[in-house]
């Protein structure tokens, strides 16, 4: 798809692909990051704020991962999926600590 061929509604398909996607997956990326480093004996606020930090560098990735890919749908698939799947196994592994 050429430049001169793309819609408007596709931008804006493309913008809440990578807002939102990115969003979730960065989500799923933070609570299982916070749980693993948690799990593996660093203190809480630690894990969070390091969860944090490499959170602001995977949305970036996610972000324009999501212009770069071909197909809209299974970036979207990609990325709500797998930050839903990374945030059920952070919940899962929090359940187990607690």
């Amino acid at each position: 798809m050429t430049s001169s061929t793309l819609s408007r509604s596709h931008i804006a398909w493309r913008t809440a692909v990578a807002l939102l996607g990115g969003y979730v997956f960065t989500w799923g990326v933070v609570a299982a990051g916070v749980t693993v480093l948690f799990g593996a004996g660093m203190e809480f606020h630690d894990a969070e704020h390091l969860s944090y930090i490499v959170g602001i560098l995977v949305f970036l990735g996610a972000f324009l991962a999501a212009f770069a890919a071909r197909d809209l749908r299974r970036s979207a698939a990609t990325l709500v999926g797998g930050g839903a799947l990374l945030t059920v196994m952070a919940w899962l592994l929090q359940q187990r600590l607690v």
